[in-house]
């Protein structure tokens, strides 16, 4: 689960109408590395790619492994929508599942349940984005900028890595029109201090109508000072292990440290996207 800022209380954003979930068969189109041990799948899942609203997962169905059933389903969200019926995945190869994953072909078909959760809310009259992410943290967001391309609304992307060869999102951005700012351990620039000052030199003269962030504690702890002297809303989108990913197992509750005899919200359902309490347009 992602390990959040002592400070970082999270808020259930408002309700709005989420597409109904389906449960479909999905043929692999493409399937191909990204970067060391990352994986870009493509899947035809015409329901989904029509319906999925920006930060929303779906659950995906993962083959045998040497002869041995597994049974859960693996959360992933939804990087990209496109128009033909496609979806695209991005997933780090780091354990039985996704290492069966990895073995998938083009032809092969895997069961996909979704689309789930409760994504982004962009502000109808939000000046740019600002989106901050960490490895395939950066993957929780990018719908969100296809919808701000569509909307006319300008992008600002960051993508952190340890190293350069670990970035993922730049063609994204690419397509999408967005200003990507790659950033690496190795050289530096992800640093915290480093970073701060970029983007308070990037947007010395118009502040962004909304930041959002995925994938790192730090980043998170950075987004939430930046929001705070910016006066502007903040939304994270909350990585968690899950079993159902539609609400009914409870896996996901995250803790409530103010109350921790009483369960928290669930990533699955009342996220995975959540307003920051205390950042400007989170609910009262």
């Amino acid at each position: 689960m992602t390990t959040l800022p002592p400070a970082a209380v999270l808020d259930v954003l408002p309700t709005r109408d989420r597409p109904m979930p389906a449960c479909d068969p999905a043929v692999v189109v493409g399937h191909a590395p990204l970067a060391p041990a990352i994986h870009r799948l493509v899947l035809r899942a015409p329901r989904v790619a029509a319906t999925a609203q920006a930060g929303q997962f779906v659950m995906l169905s993962v083959p045998q492994a040497a002869g041995e059933l597994i049974q859960l389903p693996r959360p992933m969200a939804v990087h990209r929508r496109r128009p033909g019926g496609d979806i695209e995945v991005v997933y780090n190869v780091q354990g039985r599942g996704t290492e069966a994953l990895s073995r998938v072909r083009p032809g092969d078909s895997l069961l996909v349940t979704g689309p789930l959760g409760r994504g982004f809310d962009l502000p109808a009259t939000a000046g740019p984005l600002l989106a901050i992410g960490r490895g395939i943290g950066v993957c929780s967001f990018m719908t969100l900028v296809e919808d701000a391309s569509a909307a006319g609304v300008p992008s600002t992307v960051v993508l952190s890595a340890r190293t350069d060869d670990r970035v993922i999102g730049r063609s994204d951005c690419a397509e999408l029109g967005a200003e990507a700012l790659a950033v690496t351990d190795l050289d530096g620039t992800s640093a915290v201090e480093a970073l701060d000052r970029r983007l308070a030199a990037r947007f010395a003269d118009r502040a962004p109508g909304l930041v959002v962030v995925c994938g790192s504690h730090r980043l998170t702890a950075l987004a939430m000072t930046l929001a705070r002297r910016w006066q502007v809303p903040l939304q994270v989108s909350v990585e968690a292990h899950m079993a159902c990913g539609l609400g009914y197992c409870h896996g996901c509750a995250l803790p409530r440290p103010a109350d921790p005899g009483r369960e928290g919200p669930l990533v699955c359902f009342d996220g995975p996207v959540f307003a920051v309490q205390g950042s400007p347009g989170a609910p009262a």
